[in-house]
């Protein structure tokens, strides 16, 4: 029998408008079901919208349209078309506005009702409206909403609210007992520091001032709250408390929540706390990752520094989008969004790196073995790297995706791939066909590169779409459902017919695009005065704020210190010699007072590896060497774990 997994993404706020941000945990949640299937799992992956609310109504009525179901309706529509784009591959999409679903949390609040768990009382306190939640005075940050900081208002109504404190213990024991459930590990500790020790309050779980929701079926005053609404479409989307809830036994408990940080705490408390009350096991893992910043700011409209995934799909490919956002933001910290990290991941990785690995291999096969896969006929101890490393390939990645490294996993197929083209520097292939006593030791060489190509395209699989296809079309393979039989060395068959490609990505002019980007960008937000938002945010006044252009065309990038010197007649400078990925750079740094050279070795820094080379003390520098300063030293910013010389900062 096929082992289950379930896997959601939060159910997304209808009013919303759906940017890079906004699809990273689709892309994310699309790409651990894609694996756990081929890895032979009966997987079910959810995901829909949240379409009740205050806040949705208003909006409605702002834009002139009075039937808020329409105006849902459109918001709808363009979200399943960026889904559609991305190549998320959804098993089911639930909308709060379902039927079934209404119905399901009416028997739900009842139900609660009953136990005595819910119960009616008058609220008066502080509401905020974007988030539609209520705090009290304690709670607030500044006297802001401690989740979006933004201004609260005072709110007085009569409402019915859930028993939120009559599980604080529960919870506890939870946190205590299973510190797993929540990750990362900060979000644990967020929620055990800021809202747990503190103690738990009830919660309000119904409206009287909107009428836009699910009807409280015995008070019609009232509309069910965001939170029995929303969070229990885990289990309605499953069939809970209808006719057919075949699903909900056969998948339930989710096996991962995965979510945005803004949102940890509903899904972290009330969730639980809501499914310990209707006696339903809880999930098995949440995990809340963080935040994509553009210019160090949040994406968001009202900033106007959204990056839509139309134009970036349309004009580079959905799978170089796709692979951005899997590849260089570590799962679970912020990262910070450049146009100049995209790019510059693009042509490393995807063109440099996987691109010219099939065109020169495709190539050759054609051009010494007339187009058919060499048989390998004489094996190599030199080989054995690179076949060791394809065979150990599933095992790493598996590890990695268990422990939710996304990034980590590709970058475990990426050692495949970086090794295959070192490969062929090292065994020589154009000269091998030189010599017809070498032909066999060149068809085995060829064959390990093609296999190789096979393997990485397999296991790229549940990352990118498009990609894998067109490498195992030119292999004559094709993509599998199941790793199942086709990951170890030597699937590849001797005389299959192997296709020529020239181009799997072309190369990019990263300057001219990137100017080209945002005036593309700025044109699409433009608002009603003809002024895009870009320009219309006021923090651009400030005389330090440099715009985005300036910002993205500075290269970032991880460097290894392979020696360091004192620079004769100056107390403060060392000559460092630094490794930033297949080349060295000479900087020079004043940080002689603060680090011995010899303590230097080895190190990895953060650098600025495009600044204009300048003389300093007559030897010529050729980047700027990150530093932090305050008024008692100066400390080298260096990345939290060891990373390979001429890592992205982003």
């Amino acid at each position: 029998m096929k082992k289950k997994y379930f896997i959601t993404t939060p159910i997304y706020y209808a009013n919303g408008t759906w940017h890079l941000g906004t699809c990273y945990t689709s892309v994310v949640c699309d790409a651990i079901a894609r694996f756990k299937k081929m890895d032979g799992y009966d997987t079910f992956f959810l995901t829909g919208t949240d379409e009740h609310g205050q806040k949705i109504e208003k909006s409605a009525l702002k834009e002139g349209q009075t039937d808020v179901k329409a105006f849902i309706d459109d918001k709808v529509a363009i979200l399943k078309d960026v889904w559609s784009l991305l190549n998320i591959n959804y098993d089911k999409f639930i909308r709060t506005t379902d039927d079934y679903h209404k119905t399901a949390v009416q028997k739900i609040f009842t139900k609660l009702f009953n136990k005595g768990d819910i119960y009616k009382s008058e609220y008066e306190g502080h509401y905020c409206n974007p988030c539609e939640a209520f705090w009290t005075a304690g709670q607030l940050k500044d006297g802001k909403c401690p989740d979006c900081g933004r201004p609260t208002e005072i709110a007085k109504e009569e409402s019915y609210f859930f028993r939120l404190s009559k599980y604080q213990k529960q919870l506890e024991d939870l946190f205590e007992e299973n510190p797993d459930f929540l990750l990362p590990v900060s979000r644990r500790n967020e929620m055990l520091n800021n809202f747990l020790r503190p103690g738990l309050q009830d919660i309000c779980v119904s409206r009287s001032s909107s009428k836009w929701g699910i009807e409280v079926t015995f008070d019609r005053a009232h509309i069910v709250y965001v939170w029995i609404d929303a969070l229990t479409n885990y289990i309605t989307a499953l069939g809970y408390e209808s006719s057919d809830d075949s699903l909900f036994k056969k998948y339930w408990p989710a096996d991962l929540h995965m979510m945005g940080k803004e949102i940890v705490r509903f899904h972290a408390l009330i969730w639980p706390a809501l499914l310990m009350a209707l006696d339903i096991p809880l999930p098995k893992k949440l995990f809340a990752h963080g935040w994509i910043y553009f210019g160090n700011e949040k994406m968001s409209k009202s900033l106007g520094n959204i990056i839509d995934p139309f134009i970036l799909s349309e004009k580079y490919g959905v799978d170089a989008v796709r692979y951005y956002l899997l590849r260089d933001i570590v799962f679970g910290n912020d990262s910070n969004y450049t146009t100049s990290a995209f790019l510059t991941r693009r042509n490393a990785d995807l063109c440099n790196g996987l691109g010219n690995l099939l065109s020169r291999t495709t190539a050759m096969i054609q051009k010494y073995f007339d187009g058919r896969c060499p048989e390998p006929l004489l094996k190599s101890d030199f080989d054995d790297e690179l076949i060791q490393i394809a065979n150990d390939l599933y095992d790493n990645v598996k590890t990695r995706m268990d422990n939710l490294e996304i990034n980590d996993a590709l970058a475990e197929i990426w050692k495949l791939i970086n090794r295959a083209n070192k490969y062929i520097d090292e065994t020589t292939p154009w000269l091998l066909a030189k010599k017809p006593e070498d032909k066999p030791r060149l068809a085995t060489v060829l064959y390990n590169l093609a296999e190789s190509l096979r393997i990485a395209a397999v296991f790229l699989c549940p990352f990118l779409i498009e990609t894998p296809k067109k490498i195992l079309d030119c292999l004559s393979s094709s993509c599998p459902n199941s790793f199942k039989n086709v990951i170890k060395f030597g699937v590849l068959k001797p005389g299959c017919e192997i296709k020529v490609i020239d181009k799997l990505f072309y190369r990019i002019d990263i300057s001219a695009e990137i100017a080209e980007l945002n005036k593309e960008m700025s044109m699409q937000y433009e608002n009603n005065n003809g002024t895009s938002e870009v320009e219309a945010n006021p923090r651009t006044k400030d005389k330090d704020i440099i715009n985005y252009n300036e910002f993205s065309k500075m290269d970032l990038r991880v460097g290894i210190i392979k020696s360091a010197d004192a620079v004769k007649k100056s107390e403060k400078l060392l000559k460092l010699t630094v490794d930033v990925g297949g080349e060295t750079r000479t900087i020079v740094s004043g940080i002689a007072k603060y680090y011995n050279p010899e303590d230097l070795i080895g190190k990895c820094v953060s650098l600025i590896v495009n600044l204009e080379p300048t003389r300093i003390c007559g030897i010529l520098s050729e980047g700027m060497l990150l530093c932090a300063q305050d008024s008692n030293s100066v400390v080298i910013i260096s990345p939290e774990k060891p990373m390979a010389g001429g890592s992205i900062i982003s």
